[in-house]
């Protein structure tokens, strides 16, 4: 395999370093970073009842929870 074939080979994506994949991973950085500097106590009304707990929880919970709704749409709307 040559050099040009790993930036502009295949259209599957696998092994490139595109903008992209750049940006997504300053963004799980940054949100990760985010989460480990909030770590105070919180009650959060789910509903009916209050709930308290780390910060932190809370926000990793809703991270994975639009995490794994964006890939839902995602996936949904590219076939």
């Amino acid at each position: 395999m040559s050099p040009r074939d790993v930036s502009s080979g295949s259209r599957r994506g696998t092994g490139r370093l595109t903008l992209g994949r750049v940006a997504m991973a300053v963004l799980v950085v940054l949100v990760v970073v985010f989460i480990c500097v909030n770590t105070k106590d919180v009650t959060i009304r789910v509903l009916i009842p209050e709930v308290t707990l780390p910060l932190w929880f809370a926000l990793l919970a809703m991270f994975l929870i639009g995490g794994v709704w964006g890939g839902y749409l995602f996936r949904r709307r590219t076939r």
